[in-house]
């Protein structure tokens, strides 16, 4: 009997042991699970305090996220209701902002005249801006000497013609559905070369019919800035009707000092490669090429002591062409464009494909025509 009843102790000491360290080992597990939940809160608290310092970044970063995984890869359009994007009438969305930011600065990298114009950001299609054009009385005096009486200033109003400029460009929904690929890099560097393409004609050569109006559409004259009249563009002529004379370096001269010294500071040639190729051949009565290419990588090269910026959409060297322009373009020529790219997800058109119909609307026109010389192909 007595060795059952220590046997029976035993066990009960066992049993008690046994739970103990159940229970130690319980403990130490919870503790493990609060020391992991308390080191998760800090990093998302540190997250917080982070995209606050940044401005809120964070949550632009969750509005694309959603954008590109619920309406671009999946076009799941129920779930775009709840988000900050923009939904429009005629279908598709406004593109969230960072995104929009990223098309923007591609376009700067790719589209000539928009990295040297001024370009304006509206909220409506309508934008008007009065251009001073003289005409105020402004002299010295003494400080008893009766003052003239001024007249009213002249001013002209400008209203850049516009047009909705688009961009469709495809993938398939295998590439959508592939979780390595970029859509969001692919789609900014997808619009923004077809913008820039479209665009960079238009700033030309635009006719200002549902598009804007190109520098070289503004009509011109050899008349010097007092004699011409506001908007008319300025030219000197090559003194021979079928391109350059024996000193053509002697007529970009001309051009570069026609130009007002304030509009001289920030100036800039622009020209396509073929004029490019004939103008780096010039030399000068020393015979030293004119064409000073560039010393450093990045940096462009110079004509005269200016940078040179090649735009494709330039014409070539011909009979009444204007193959060399010479301003401030930024002084110069206005672009404008209404705020947001927008985007329409279409999967049926074009099948197996899945198109993205990107539209802005951008308009443009020459904002002083003092700040803008072109060179003409003519004898006079």
């Amino acid at each position: 009997m007595e060795n059952e009843n220590t046997r029976d102790g035993l066990d009960a000491s066992f049993d008690i042991v046994a739970r103990q360290q159940a229970a130690d080992a319980a403990l130490g597990a919870l503790r493990s699970d609060v020391e992991e939940v308390k080191s998760h809160l800090a990093r998302a608290s540190a997250r917080a305090g982070r995209a606050m310092l940044t401005g809120g970044a964070s949550a632009q970063n969750v509005e694309l996220k959603g954008f590109v995984d619920s309406y671009l890869r999946a076009g799941r359009e129920a779930e775009m209701k709840s988000m900050s994007t923009i939904s429009l009438s005629d279908g598709g969305y406004a593109v969230p902002t960072e995104l929009d930011q990223q098309i923007a600065q591609r376009l700067v990298r790719i589209s000539p005249i928009r990295a040297i114009a001024q370009v304006v950001q509206t909220s409506t299609s309508d934008y008007r801006k009065l251009i001073g054009i003289g005409g105020t009385v402004s002299g010295w005096v003494s400080e008893i000497t009766a003052r003239a009486d001024s007249t009213s200033p002249k001013f002209a109003e400008i209203i850049p013609p516009s047009g909705d400029l688009y961009a469709n460009p495809s993938a398939t929904q295998h590439m959508l559905d592939d979780a390595f690929f970029d859509v969001e890099s692919w789609l900014a560097d997808q619009i923004a070369v077809e913008f820039a393409r479209a665009e960079g004609a238009a700033f030309i050569g635009g006719t200002g019919v549902n598009q804007p109006l190109g520098f070289l559409a503004a009509p011109t004259s050899s008349a010097n800035d007092t004699a011409r009249p506001f908007g008319t563009l300025q030219y000197i002529a090559s003194l021979n009707a079928n391109g350059f004379d024996a000193q053509p370096d002697d007529h970009l001269i001309d051009m570069v000092m026609s130009l007002k010294p304030g509009h001289r500071q920030g100036a800039s040639w622009v020209m396509n490669a073929n004029t490019i190729a004939q103008i780096r051949k010039v030399k000068d009565a020393m015979g030293a090429y004119i064409w000073q290419p560039a010393i450093m990588e990045g940096q462009p090269d110079r004509l005269l002591g200016y940078p040179v910026v090649e735009a494709a959409d330039m014409p070539d060297i011909a009979p009444g062409a204007f193959p060399v322009a010479f301003g401030n373009f930024n002084n110069g020529y206005l672009i404008t464009e209404r705020f947001g790219t927008r985007i329409l997800r279409d999967p049926f058109s074009n099948k197996p494909f899945v198109n993205f119909y990107a539209t802005k609307r951008i308009g443009g026109q020459v904002l002083d025509s003092d700040a803008i010389k072109v060179l003409k192909i003519a004898a006079s």
